[in-house]
């Protein structure tokens, strides 16, 4: 017969304390072009991406269960997404009540800790350049997902803004159809 192992009450306090000082992943997930561009301007919609890309964006946010985004980003949606809770960087004092949407204000960790509180242990950021940027700069990204889609826009918006030197790893490389590719990267700075 064999004999299970009770844990004690100090093994179950180190097992809480590991999980409530657990620091929140945040997942970057981005479409660039082929020159490293997210967009042509700061409303271009996301209607130059493939369909794999599309699909893989949808089922990692869903997993996940919360995209953080800035509010031009959101208003590149065409409606919130759904089965996520959408939480929107925005200056507006009081912006128009949306059902799954979270509109925040603040510092990029200020959110993060505020997510943290409710039970949200990882998320997804999904620009803009601003934004990401902003979380960049903060050291609170873990991970990229980046979908580079075979076209050139010449002119456009960056994936970040402003100077960095940020070291990756590079974790996984995917393609996704005859021309797309999904690169993964872990942060190491």
């Amino acid at each position: 017969m064999a004999v299970r192992k009770i844990p004690t009450q100090t093994q179950n306090f180190r097992q809480i304390k590991k999980v409530l000082l657990e620091k929140m992943k945040i997942v970057l997930m981005m479409a660039l072009t082929a020159d490293g561009k997210i967009a042509k301007h700061p409303n271009h919609l996301a209607d130059w991406t493939s369909k794999e890309d599309k699909k893989l964006f949808s089922k990692i946010s869903k997993e996940i269960g919360v995209v953080i985004m800035g509010e031009k980003t959101f208003k590149t949606l065409p409606k919130p997404l759904s089965e996520r809770l959408n939480v929107v960087f925005t200056l507006e004092k009081n912006p128009n009540q949306i059902e799954g949407v979270r509109w925040v204000s603040g510092s990029p960790k200020k959110v993060i800790k505020e997510l943290e509180k409710d039970g949200y242990r990882r998320a997804l950021l999904a620009g803009g350049a601003s934004l990401n940027s902003q979380f960049l700069k903060e050291k609170l990204i873990s991970k990229l997902i980046i979908t580079v889609e075979p076209i050139i826009f010449g002119s456009g918006l960056a994936m970040f803004e402003g100077d960095f030197n940020t070291p990756l790893k590079l974790k996984d490389l995917r393609k996704l159809n005859e021309s797309t590719v999904a690169l993964t990267y872990e942060i190491l700075d």
